[in-house]
């Protein structure tokens, strides 16, 4: 954003504010389908966040988010998860993910019983997830969160769901937990599992005990997602596969068919 629309949007926000409009009396951010009402309704959703809790590091970091039409093109076009599940998981390499995992599970078992020890979880869900996700950490994303998240925020198409994880994403960047500028996925996620800002936050474990949760770190990333997965309802012990009581924790981790009998037959074949 230009110099003159930061500065137009902190006065308006410190007009609303000094008003006492909050979240509740204030309208609802004006939600569009292309880049010309974006810096409007930045604007509008900056006395939002304020009204929520959100500091003036957030504030600026917001400010300065850019419409990112790659994330729309992104977001209009998910042909693979119309798929039948043989094409999906040809397409998505799920050969060359279970051999990886075999590995990952063989080089490292203490690592991956720990986890199950303590969440319940086992090990072929956890690393089937990681190789599904990002190639086991190889591509995180090349999408800058914040104004990924913001303009799927303001996008009408699911602008309540993801201004939800937009107020998540500024309150993380007042905690030091990401930066203005870190890169994740195209739709905002971060990490070596792809967590949401919103899910970070609820979800979100500091595994290697340094302090901070980083899902850039594969110990708090996969501490996170077995985390997620136990306090969605994860059975210790119960099934995963379709029609088993954990598979319906699947489909909590992602809402199309074919990802999620993907990841329990992944699983499956990773654990032998």
């Amino acid at each position: 954003m230009p110099i003159y629309g930061s500065y137009l949007l902190k006065h308006v926000l410190s007009t609303l504010l000094a008003l006492g409009l909050g979240a509740s009396s204030a309208a609802a951010a004006t939600c569009g389908n292309d880049a010309s009402g974006f810096d409007r309704w930045k604007q509008e959703f900056a006395a939002e966040a304020a009204a929520q809790g959100v500091g003036q590091a957030g504030l600026n970091a917001l400010a300065n988010t850019s419409y990112a039409q790659r994330t729309i093109n992104a977001d209009r076009n998910q042909k693979s998860f119309d798929y039948s599940l043989d094409k999906f998981m040809q397409v998505r390499g799920a050969d060359t993910i279970v051999a990886q995992g075999r590995q990952k599970l063989a080089s490292n078992p203490g690592f991956w019983q720990s986890l199950e020890n303590q969440y319940g979880v086992p090990a072929g869900v956890l690393i089937a997830i990681h190789g599904m996700e990002t190639g086991f950490g190889g591509f995180m994303g090349d999408s800058n969160v914040l104004s990924a998240i913001s303009t799927l925020a303001y996008d009408c198409r699911r602008s309540e769901f993801f201004s939800r994880h937009a107020l998540a994403a500024l309150k993380l960047v007042d905690r030091g937990a990401i930066a203005p500028n870190s890169i994740g996925a195209m739709h905002g996620e971060l990490g070596h599992t792809q967590f949401l800002p919103g899910n970070i936050l609820r979800y979100g474990v500091d595994g290697n005990g340094d302090g901070r949760v980083d899902l850039t770190n594969l110990t708090d990333a996969m501490a996170s997602t077995a985390n997620y997965l136990r306090q969605k309802g994860w059975q210790p012990g119960a099934g995963f596969q379709e029609g088993q009581p954990n598979f319906r924790v699947i489909q909590e981790w992602n809402a199309a068919g074919v990802y999620q009998k993907a990841i329990a037959l992944m699983a499956a074949r990773i654990e032998g």
